[in-house]
């Protein structure tokens, strides 16, 4: 597709990989609107990169419709959803507690399906959309110490294969992406500690590989991929 021009909402726009998706749609010449919870890291990252922001948390339902209905008004329509907003909590199963889980699903698994329904009954309605949901590897393999977050990110995987079905015969590509190991602050703010690398990918290695996802012609699209560092050891 032809970016120029699109609407696109990032979700979690604020700092690392969904700063870089919005900057570099913002780059091809689409109108962003980025969405966060920190009024301040929005307000600043919206103002240094020129775009829209929104405060809101994706998963509480009153903040998503009102998200995507200020857009959609603002501009009359709605081209691109990335729902990026996500984070990670890595416990023992036996040291993980029902309000842990429930808040990382509230984010993970809730906010992309609030995000997504909000957004795709405008997709429908104008025949065209593309939503694009972050996941991570951490969806393909389960591993210790991740029930919280990679059982989130298997349910989003889930959810995308769903809608993926339901949504193509109204011409609406969902897209899964799957990083692996990214530098940037998602693994400081779970508490694991982890040594910076410029072996390991960046945000802008994730953005580069979804702008060249949504410019396949409109006939294709790639449903799901994943994005490894060559060597990151």
């Amino acid at each position: 597709m032809e970016l120029r021009d699109t609407v696109a909402l990032v979700t979690g726009g604020s700092e690392g990989i969904g700063r870089a998706i919005a900057e570099a749609l913002t780059d091809q010449g689409s109108k962003v609107t980025i969405m966060g919870r920190r009024e301040d890291a929005v307000r600043k990252t919206a103002e240094e990169l020129g775009l829209d922001w929104i405060v809101g948390d994706v998963g509480n339902e009153a903040d998503a419709a009102r998200t995507v209905s200020s857009v959609i008004e603002k501009h009359g329509r709605l081209d691109i959803l990335v729902n990026n907003a996500g984070y990670g909590l890595f416990k023992p199963l036996v040291e993980t507690t029902l309000e842990e889980l429930e808040g990382v699903y509230r984010t993970n698994v809730f906010g992309p399906f609030l995000m997504s329904r909000e957004a795709a009954r405008q997709f429908i309605k104008q025949g065209s959309g593309e939503l694009i949901n972050i996941s991570s590897t951490s969806g393909l393999k389960g591993s210790a110490g991740r029930t919280a977050y990679g059982s989130s990110k298997f349910a989003l995987r889930g959810m995308t294969e769903c809608w993926r079905d339901e949504l193509r015969r109204h011409d609406v590509r969902v897209m899964l992406v799957n990083p692996s190991e990214v530098m940037t602050r998602f693994a400081e703010k779970a508490g694991v500690e982890r040594e910076a690398s410029d072996k390991k990918l960046r945000p802008e290695e994730i953005a580069a590989a979804i702008l060249g996802a949504l410019k396949v012609d409109g006939r294709g699209f790639i449903p799901e991929f994943s994005v490894f560092a060559t060597n990151p050891f």
